[in-house]
């Protein structure tokens, strides 16, 4: 007793295996956070619960996973075993197995979600730098002398823009800064021709945009040279990218953002009154405001909702829903396993029936009759082929003895009219008839002396 408690007193703490599973993850939870994964889908398995569980790998590992019901119904596709994916998750144990999965929180396919992920990271690094912040915001000039656009020269949006000028201010000089707005080595293109406006210095406001198109037909525009090259511009920018749902990283960099490139164009364009010019100036400042503060407070937000999310009710619920699944599927095998051994037991069952049937037994009985009777008629044709064989022998023995055999020889033998054998002369006088059997017939003759 008393080494026990010196060994117990010498550990730090005895953990039970419930608590040591817990501590596990809340080590997990806590410590790795927020972790981004690409991987294939394997094993997907969807209950009725709408909880999704499956298999995140690749070439050489993989490890478990799970997506609630309230994270699932986000997904704007359609996931498959083989489906390479892009997922956003929290590291977690389940404690009741004491296995190490991932808490999936969003999910998309790679192409799209990578795009997505590195748009993210670049806009939470250029506003942690203050790039988007409003005190780096240049006015736009009041009554601009000349525009520069750039663009790309054969695009809709320089059409767009040029007939807006056109019918709003017709007397007002564009310079063109013809860009690659798509495809590879367009970024560097776009800072190019940004630099070459501001090494010229020809015009006091710049549109720098296209048509709208995909995020990967915008992506040009979420490059980080081209944010940096916008930023750094003195003349002041417009971006003027897409359509009004599309967002780029030039538009939080650059002084302004109008929705669309026609709305660039009346933006910068002097109108009927100029007091409409400066509201709408203000109130582009204050969306910028708005969305520096929102992304300002983003990451205090997603801090604070991970924190929700670990202490919340749903967390522990949806691990014993998790653990409830598992139970179903563990009964609804035992039961499969209970049903198959019935199943055999009437088999076995049906086939000792079987073989004590009557039909079974008079079946054995008529085989073994059937048997009996070739036996039988097999006893009879050796007895009746003996038989044959000793009547044989017995004729050839009768035919040796045979009167006809002896008249065969040569003799012969005399009978009278009344068919007696004559044996002496004695038994004859004359003018009796005699009947004389020879082998090849009859003599008859009369007794004349």
């Amino acid at each position: 007793m008393t080494m026990f408690a010196q060994q117990t007193q010498s550990n730090d703490r005895i953990y039970t295996v419930s608590s040591l599973n817990a501590q596990v993850r809340f080590i997990l939870e806590n410590e790795m956070g927020v972790v981004w994964l690409v991987g294939e889908l394997s094993n997907l398995s969807m209950p009725v619960s709408g909880h999704w569980y499956f298999t995140l790998k690749d070439s050489r590992a993989q490890v478990k996973c799970a997506m609630f019901r309230g994270s699932n119904r986000r997904v704007t596709f359609k996931p498959a075993n083989g489906s390479q994916v892009l997922v956003k998750a929290r590291l977690s144990l389940y404690e009741p197995r004491g296995d190490y999965q991932l808490i999936i929180e969003s999910m998309q396919p790679e192409g799209d979600g990578r795009l997505q992920q590195q748009f993210e990271q670049l806009k939470m690094s250029l506003a942690a730098e203050g790039l988007f912040a409003q005190s780096q915001k240049k006015p736009l000039p009041e009554q601009p002398k000349r525009v520069g656009v750039v663009t790309s020269k054969t695009g809709a949006a320089l059409h767009d823009i040029l007939n807006v000028l056109q019918r709003r201010d017709p007397g007002l000089p564009i310079i063109v800064y013809p860009t690659m707005v798509q495809g590879e080595g367009s970024a560097i293109s776009i800072a190019q021709a940004i630099g070459r406006a501001n090494a010229r210095q020809e015009c006091d406001v710049l549109i720098v945009g296209r048509g709208g198109g995909s995020l990967e037909d915008l992506w040009a525009f979420n490059e980080e040279i081209v944010a940096r090259t916008i930023a750094a511009s003195q003349i002041p920018i417009v971006s003027a990218v897409g359509h009004e749902v599309d967002v780029t990283i030039a538009d939080f960099v650059a002084d302004v953002r109008a929705p669309t490139p026609s709305a660039a164009a009346e933006l910068i364009s002097r109108d009927m009154t100029h007091q409409i010019q400066k509201i709408n100036q203000k109130t582009q400042q204050l969306h910028h405001a708005m969305r520096h503060y929102l992304t300002g407070r983003q990451a205090t937000v997603v801090k604070l909702q991970h924190r929700l999310d670990r202490q919340h009710p749903q967390v522990r619920l949806n691990q014993q829903q998790q653990h409830l699944d598992e139970l179903s599927n563990r009964m609804e095998r035992a039961m499969h396993q209970l049903l198959s051994n019935h199943q055999q037991h009437i088999s076995r069952a049906d086939h000792k029936l079987a073989l004590h049937s009557p039909a079974q037994t008079l079946k054995l009985q008529s085989n073994r009759l059937e048997k009996a009777h070739h036996r039988l008629l097999d006893t009879m044709d050796r007895r009746l082929l003996n038989a044959s064989h000793k009547l044989a022998m017995a004729a050839e023995k009768l035919e040796a003895v045979s009167p006809l055999a002896t008249l065969g020889r040569g003799y012969s033998i005399t009978r009278n009219d009344k068919g007696k054998v004559i044996r002496s002369a004695d038994q004859v006088q004359s003018g009796d008839t005699l009947h004389t059997k020879v082998a090849d017939g009859e003599i008859r003759s009369v007794v004349s002396e």
